[in-house]
């Protein structure tokens, strides 16, 4: 369809604003619409619309001057940033009828965060629809991809563990991570109730601390709890999986593929 094709077009032209993110645009389009096929909602997308709404989503970046642009990074001022820019300049700029609209919400959203700590609304959960947090995820993973001014390009792993990381601590949605990283070809993460053992998700975290040598106190200061409540896991974790030492919680971690 011409639409989408012109999309295409802004999108690949947004991305030339910079060296390093040539291709960002198409890749989180490619994300966003292959994990929408595996999100529990997925019947609720409209994914010719989140396609377009992806494509389009840094099109704002058009807007700073060419001096600023290598600032486009963690260092970037959040106020007048390229998400803030981009309802506007679509706006103003997208020649076709509304009907082909490209979902605003999303397409000006993908940096705003569940637990209101994004930008440039400082949107929170309830106020992000399914798209939003596919397209705030697919775009994370893949900026952390990419090289930046101010840092190299993770590896494929190292961004699944970041945008993990984010979904434990409530500021991306964890069934779109883990439909972004299913996407970008990554095994999905098992749910607790899927866990060997009935373990939560907090005792995997210290099974996985306990069999890399930490002790209870290093297990706290990691994890930002008391050393009796890591103790207390710990116990818990013993109970669970029927072993009575690290050694034995190691071996069952090693026998279940824990230690990913």
């Amino acid at each position: 369809m011409q639409v989408d094709a012109l999309a295409r077009a802004f999108g690949a032209f947004a991305d030339l604003k910079t060296p390093f993110t040539v291709g960002h645009s198409s890749g989180v389009a490619t994300l966003a619409v292959t994990a929408a096929t595996g999100v529990p909602g997925s019947n609720d997308i409209d994914v010719p619309t989140l396609r377009r709404a992806a494509l389009l989503h840094d099109i704002g970046r058009v807007a700073i001057p060419n001096g600023s642009g290598r600032r486009l990074g963690r260092s970037a001022p959040r106020t007048g940033s390229a998400s803030g820019y981009t309802r506007t300049t679509v706006s103003a700029s997208w020649p076709v009828p509304t009907s082909y609209e490209t979902s605003p919400s999303s397409r000006s959203s993908h940096h705003e965060r569940q637990d209101g700590s994004g930008y440039h609304r400082g949107s929170s959960a309830g106020q992000l629809g399914l798209s939003a947090r596919l397209l705030g995820a697919a775009d994370a993973y893949q900026a952390m991809t990419q090289p930046r001014p101010h840092r190299p390009a993770l590896t494929s792993d190292e961004a699944a563990a970041q945008l993990r990381a984010d979904a434990d601590g409530g500021r991306l949605d964890r069934a779109a991570v883990e439909s972004v990283l299913e996407a970008a070809g990554h095994a999905r993460r098992r749910t607790r109730a899927q866990l060997p053992g009935g373990l939560s998700e907090r005792e995997l975290e210290v099974l996985r601390l306990l069999c890399r040598g930490n002790t209870n106190r290093e297990m706290a200061q990691h994890l930002h709890i008391a050393e009796k409540t890591a103790g207390h896991h710990v116990q818990h974790i013993y109970d669970k999986i029927g072993r009575a030492t690290r050694a034995g919680a190691a071996l069952f971690a090693m026998e279940n593929d824990l230690l990913g």
